[in-house]
């Protein structure tokens, strides 16, 4: 009798399957430990960002004040001046005129001094410059002056080997006077002036006395400059400018007088034979 058989079962069938679905152990570590990795490199480069803008932000903390200056002007606020400080400021413009016009007093005498007369005068050798170990100073700084008499000059250095250097630049001076050395002292003559070299010097001095006035005046000019910037500044009023410039002028004046006076004086020194 013949036997009927079911259909052959296929061999893999007969051995149990894994789902088709079921992960791979080995696959889920690498996907697990990649995943990580990424989440751990998103993180550090999230607290990189974070730590790069802050930074930023406290660079821009420091470039800023932190209190904000304003610059606008205010408005209608307004301080007057008081009476001391115009006081102090009017006494300070009164000494500085008077500081600078002694000053001037004195330049113009100075001048005077070093142009040579009829009579001996140190002070004619007081522009004379003598080159001392390399470098230029006065002559009366190293030597001692005298006027033994009233026709002679005696010059007695302080270092014995300035005595070439004195004599050379009293040679190349312009007083027109010839050194004699006995190798201790300097003896100078002075010679007399002749009619026309007294006129040629009572022109010098004509010249210097004019500079000294012009002086004077430019000194008066720029105090009432200063007394007008007050008055702009409402500091002092009309009248107040005008009493003051009326002051300064009588200031002016006498210093001009002073000028003329020693004008006067050095010029009959020269025409005096």
């Amino acid at each position: 009798m013949a036997m009927t058989f079911s259909p052959a079962a296929h061999v893999r069938s007969l051995y149990p399957q894994p789902p088709a679905n079921k992960p791979n152990s080995s696959k889920l570590l690498l996907s697990l430990r990649d995943g990580y990795s990424t989440s751990a490199k998103l993180a550090s480069l999230s607290a990189a960002s974070n730590y790069v803008k802050l930074q930023i932000c406290a660079r821009e903390l420091a470039m800023k004040p932190l209190v904000k200056r304003s610059w606008k002007q205010r408005t209608g606020v307004f301080r007057c001046a008081t009476i001391e400080e115009i006081e102090a400021e009017k006494s300070f413009i009164e000494a500085d005129v008077k500081e600078r016009m002694e000053k001037t007093i004195e330049n113009v005498k100075s001048n005077f001094n070093s142009i040579r007369t009829g009579r001996a005068n140190p002070a004619i050798l007081d522009k004379v410059e003598v080159e001392y170990y390399g470098t230029p100073v006065s002559l009366k700084s190293i030597a001692q002056i005298s006027t033994p008499d009233a026709s002679s000059l005696l010059v007695q250095p302080y270092d014995k080997s300035s005595l070439k250097a004195i004599e050379k630049a009293i040679v190349n001076s312009d007083l027109g006077m010839s050194p004699n050395s006995d190798g201790e002292v300097i003896r100078l003559a002075l010679p007399q002036l002749t009619a026309e070299r007294r006129k040629e010097l009572s022109k010098v001095v004509a010249k210097q006395a004019e500079e000294g006035k012009v002086a004077i005046r430019n000194i008066r000019r720029d105090a009432l400059k200063s007394y007008e910037k007050l008055e702009k500044e409402k500091k002092l009023s009309e009248d107040n400018v005008k009493d003051l410039s009326n002051d300064l002028q009588k200031v002016t004046d006498e210093y001009m007088k002073k000028i003329e006076s020693i004008y006067k004086q050095k010029e009959k020194e020269l025409l005096t034979v």
